[in-house]
């Protein structure tokens, strides 16, 4: 019984550790999906939601209006940085170039954070109801991993529905398969990139803040945990969006059963599974081979 325990314990650690990183990883495959771009300022992101929502539980003493306020703000960012910078770009389809450019914002926005906020690690506080532990045969478990994984599913549900069953989710679906067509059609495509962009952004800022009560802000947090997005979406396959929310769970469950069971081998077995999917299935699990 307490192996059973703890078995479930460690289940439910992996799958909140897949949910953070859910978020992050599908940003970056919207971003690449739609618009073929691989955002190298995704860690930064991540980092820079995780201190602008400190600040506004620091304010307003309000975790559940940072959930969605610091998001926006992020996500207004990215907007204007795709707008003013990025989209300048898009006319001489140099992957270099996309790649410097969103190294550069990397860049400056760990060096703002720093400026802003000081290299001391930032928490947050959370309320009273996420707050505790609860008991799965006789093993303690935070309630605040519970709501993680509960966001985890309930997010990627409303991500599938909105990309599949709304219009908006169509006409993205449309843009990232020929968007010389919808072009064509009469559909600014420069408002679809702008408003994916900052989705991504949005998301990857919500994991940031999601991420900060477990492991607190830190200016290093972004380094960290984009190489771990980067993984998911080899693993799942780049643009694939459910290919992102399996390839989470895997990453999620290596990383909580390596660091116990094999600790000095946790980062080797990261890219173990890597590679083992890469051998079977070049294009990722669900992706296309390009």
């Amino acid at each position: 019984m307490d192996f059973l325990g703890f078995l479930i314990t460690q289940c439910l650690n992996a799958l909140s550790q897949a949910s953070v990183l859910l978020f992050l990883a599908c940003g970056l495959t919207l971003i690449f999906g739609i618009m073929r771009i691989i955002n190298f300022a995704h860690g930064a992101i991540f980092m820079l939601g995780a201190y602008v929502g400190h600040t506004i539980v620091v304010l307003t003493g309000q975790f559940w209006l940072a959930l969605i306020a610091a998001p926006l703000v992020v996500a207004g960012i990215g907007a204007l940085f795709e707008m003013f910078l990025l989209s300048r770009l898009y006319a001489r389809r140099d992957g270099g170039a996309y790649l410097m450019i969103t190294f550069g914002l990397a860049i400056v926005l760990s060096e703002a954070v720093r400026l802003i906020w000081g290299a001391q690690p930032k928490g947050i506080d959370l309320p009273e109801v996420l707050t505790g532990v609860v008991f799965l045969l006789d093993q303690p478990f935070p309630i605040y991993r519970l709501f993680l994984i509960g966001l985890g599913v309930s997010a990627s549900i409303a991500l599938w529905q909105f990309l599949e069953r709304t219009r908006t989710g169509l006409l993205i679906r449309a843009v990232s398969q020929n968007p010389e067509m919808v072009h064509a059609l009469g559909t600014d495509i420069r408002i679809v990139r702008t408003g994916v962009f900052a989705l991504g952004c949005g998301l990857a800022a919500f994991g940031g803040i999601l991420a900060t009560p477990l492991f607190g802000a830190y200016l290093a947090m972004g380094n960290n945990v984009v190489v771990d997005a980067f993984v998911i979406v080899i693993i799942g396959g780049m643009g694939s969006f459910l290919g992102s929310v399996i390839g989470s769970i895997m990453v999620g469950f290596v990383q909580v059963f390596g660091a116990y069971y094999f600790p000095s081998m946790a980062l080797s077995l990261l890219y173990l599974l890597m590679l083992t999917v890469l051998i079977v299935r070049p294009g990722g699990l669900l992706g296309k081979e390009e």
